[in-house]
């Protein structure tokens, strides 16, 4: 088992192929990405550092399965080394379908110590060149007052400090025998949405983010001597708001020069994931989603914390109902997610400030026994792809379980979104909807509640189905109405504008009355 990851580690930051580069994609996955951004004054977004997210999606022909999404910090090196050298320690026979539930988390919390380990072997000679060039440089010494030699041993240093420095968070899914396990290090999220007897869809977040908001976390640091309540009111440790991160040699070897760990029997800030209770998924219609910290944070900072697992859900099943590619869903959803945050931002309202930036964005979508749609409807044909309304309530909801209907937002007949006073003029791509507004809850009954039943054939799948498809029928049209002009060498009008003017003649009767018939409005 060694020498394929020794191969890894000479690859990782490499042009070279790994082995993990033949193994088979899984087939029933997609996945989004975004970069970072940071907006200016003018709205406009600039990438601040290169992306640093990671994730891969794997499968085996005895039925394992999987997958894993990566949040990198302080670089890629972290997330790129944990997602080949992961692999290498699941995927080479360690595990099968004789194991019990017992085995398999065994196997999972070794694989992500024996990962860890490797990594930090990467980098020793640099943390003890490093350490070498600490003790030799005079302490407090402005770096223009230093000789030309220390100068230079100055530079070194910062060098290997960008060499040496950084982590990742992780989330992975492995499915065997029919049952998922997720392992968690960190901040990323896993949801699983599943259609239930009732027809509502079942939002279960598996697990939760480890930080200083976690109960649990916190108790375990405090059985390290550590002070709770500063750490609960610093939010943030060495950087990161996570209590569980791998890599990061500051907090693994130097924790007791950082204020906060100092005080801790050992080390603090561990790679020891967090292994749920494996799901049965036999017989389960639905998917499964893996997200990083950079995408979720995105949402809760557009629209809050309170229901945005469950919207996320509603945006990938509004997708799912009308595309074909699971890799158009996930990047559609993604994409989706940054106008929400833009949107917000040029908004100007109360949450504006808390949108000036996002960090890289990844989702990765797993379909359980879901039929996706026929294609017929994308965006690269046209067709509008309708924002999400998800419905609120003053109730407090638990973060681990809700079942809930999912509402989407669909014109009407008469060309009208039905939600609210948005009208037609909305399907403008630079007009902000109703699931943009960072401070707008849905009023009920404004909006239709089409339930989405995942991979079932049931009215309420056919209603919101047809209604996407009634939006996309203006732009289908498009291809056959796009004639050669006529005598005056005008084109035929894509949309049949006479109600609107005849409406507003009759409001405006008395201008035109006073300015004459050739003030009407309508082609001349």
């Amino acid at each position: 088992m060694a020498i394929p990851v020794l191969a890894i580690i000479a690859n990782v930051g490499s042009d070279h192929q790994s082995w993990t580069d033949d193994l088979p994609l899984c087939q029933m996955c997609g996945v989004g990405t975004a970069p970072n951004c940071t907006y200016g004054p003018d709205g406009k977004g600039t990438q601040s550092h290169p992306n640093e997210d990671g994730h891969f999606r794997f499968s085996s022909e005895d039925g394992l399965y999987l997958y894993g999404v990566f949040n990198g910090f302080d670089g890629s090196r972290v997330s790129s080394f944990v997602s080949q050298c992961l692999t290498a320690e699941l995927l080479l026979g360690q595990l099968n379908s004789t194991q019990t539930d017992t085995d398999v988390r065994r196997i999972l919390t070794q694989a992500f110590d024996v990962v860890e380990k490797s990594y930090f072997d990467t980098i020793m000679d640099a943390l003890a060149e490093k350490a070498s060039l600490q003790s030799q440089l005079p302490e407090g010494v402005p770096f223009h007052q230093l000789s030309p030699q220390s100068q230079k041993m100055s530079e070194r240093l910062k060098e290997l400090e960008q060499e040496v420095s950084g982590g990742a968070m992780a989330v992975v899914a492995l499915i065997l025998n029919s049952r998922l396990y997720i392992a968690n290090v960190g901040t990323n999220r896993a949801l699983l949405c599943k259609s239930a007897s009732d027809g509502q869809n079942q939002v279960l977040q598996i697990g939760r983010p480890h930080t200083t908001e976690n109960e649990d976390e916190l108790q375990r640091l405090a059985g390290l001597g550590l002070d709770v309540s500063r750490l609960r009111q610093a939010g943030v440790i060495a950087g990161q708001s996570s209590t569980r991160r791998i890599g990061d040699y500051r907090v693994k070897y130097n924790y007791t020069d950082i204020d906060l760990l100092s005080a801790a029997k050992s080390k603090p800030i561990i790679a020891e994931p967090e292994i749920q209770a494996s799901q049965p998924l036999e017989g389960v219609t639905g998917f499964l989603l893996l997200m990083s910290e950079g995408l979720i944070k995105a949402l809760e900072a557009a629209h809050g914390p309170e229901q945005a697992n469950q919207e996320m859900v509603a945006m990938v099943a509004a997708e799912l109902a009308q595309q074909g590619s699971l890799e158009a869903v996930a990047q559609s959803v993604v994409e989706r997610v940054k106008r929400l945050h833009h949107d917000v931002y040029a908004s100007g309202r109360q949450r504006a400030a808390a949108c000036s930036r996002h960090e890289d964005m990844t989702l990765l979508i797993r379909t359980l026994n879901y039929t996706l749609a026929d294609g017929a409807l994308t965006p690269t044909q046209g067709g509008r792809i309708y924002p999400v309304s998800v419905p609120y309530s003053n109730c407090p909801s638990s973060t681990s379980k809700t079942s809930v209907t999912l509402s989407l937002v669909m014109p009407s007949q008469g060309g009208t979104l039905t939600n609210g006073t948005n009208t037609a003029s909305n399907l403008d791509e630079g007009t902000n909807t109703a699931s943009t507004l960072d401070e707008g809850t849905p009023t009920p009954g404004q909006s239709p509640t089409a339930t989405l039943q995942s991979g079932t054939n049931t009215q309420a799948t056919q209603s919101s189905s047809s209604s996407s498809g009634d939006g996309g029928s203006l732009f289908r049209q498009r291809g056959s109405q796009a004639s050669q002009p006529d005598e005056t060498g005008r084109v035929p009008p894509y949309v049949d504008f006479t109600q609107f003017y005849r409406l507003w003649g009759s409001d405006h009767s008395d201008v035109l009355g006073s300015q004459g018939s050739s003030a009407g409005l309508g082609p001349q």
